[in-house]
């Protein structure tokens, strides 16, 4: 793989569709510098490209992402290199740092760990291969973590304390669809037909409305009830005027599938 780039980014779909892959099998997909780059790259490119409008995220190989490159992180701390500071850290958290409120899903190939558990907490959807494992290992390397402050969000204190508290342990695909992480589980040959089925599926709702919601559910989980019901209200603004906010309805009283071009 040595030839190719450590983050590859393809479009399908006429372009609607994303597919960025984590391609450093050789080192379980570690964060090196050269993923981390690659990343921020895929995301910004994303970000800005205006006919994309939904995201896969996985990895080559047998890992999704196993999180930090340690023997690079032991080579920075020895000073044995030096790091590249534009390079050091990867977009978190993503969407509020960047304003991305486009839909993005995980396709969770294999190992899921530490960093790479984070990135996995940055998309919307997580599906899992049977055969993935789960875990966050900061503890037993003496790794920061900050991230974990967003983890009480998507999974119930004790379960965010058991990953977090027992570093050594892994827990499996359908442990994790269990404690409420992960969406699906899925036979491993049949990961990437079916997070494909629920990009494809997202390209006849309508992006503003989702990106509204996305934004809705994000940002309000962190303000009080009356506080994010006004967010929402003065959001939701944005749909006034809305070429699709007149093709909804149309196709609805038409009885067909309405065509949305997010305008």
């Amino acid at each position: 793989m040595a030839d190719q780039p450590a983050v590859l980014y393809e479009t399908k779909e006429n372009g609607r569709i994303a597919i960025m892959t984590i391609n450093r099998p050789e080192r379980m997909n570690s964060l090196g510098f050269d993923v981390r780059e690659g990343l921020n790259e895929g995301w910004e490119r994303f970000a800005a490209d205006d006919n994309a409008w939904v995201m896969i995220l996985t990895g080559s190989g047998k890992a999704f992402c196993a999180g930090a490159d340690l023997k690079q992180t032991a080579d920075i701390r020895t000073g044995k290199i030096q790091a590249r500071a534009s390079q050091t850290s990867v977009a978190y958290p993503l969407s509020e740092s960047m304003e991305l409120w486009k839909p993005i899903i995980a396709a969770i190939n294999g190992f899921c760990i530490a960093g790479g558990f984070n990135l996995a907490m940055q998309c919307d959807i997580r599906l899992a291969a049977q055969s993935a494992e789960i875990g966050i290992a900061e503890a037993r390397w003496n790794m920061p973590a900050g991230w974990l402050h967003d983890l009480s969000r998507q999974m119930h204190l004790q379960h965010a304390l058991e990953l977090a508290m027992w570093a050594d342990r892994r827990i499996t695909a359908q442990r994790a669809y269990e404690i409420g992480w992960v969406n699906k589980v899925l036979p491993d040959d049949k990961l990437m037909d079916e997070a494909m089925e629920w990009a494809e599926r997202i390209l006849y709702l309508a992006p503003r409305a989702l990106r509204n919601f996305k934004q809705i559910l994000y940002r309000g989980w962190s303000m009080d009830m009356m506080n994010g019901r006004a967010f929402a209200r003065a959001l939701e603004q944005n749909l006034v005027g809305m070429a699709d906010s007149i093709e909804g309805p149309q196709a609805f009283a038409q009885k067909r599938k309405p065509t949305f071009q997010n305008r």
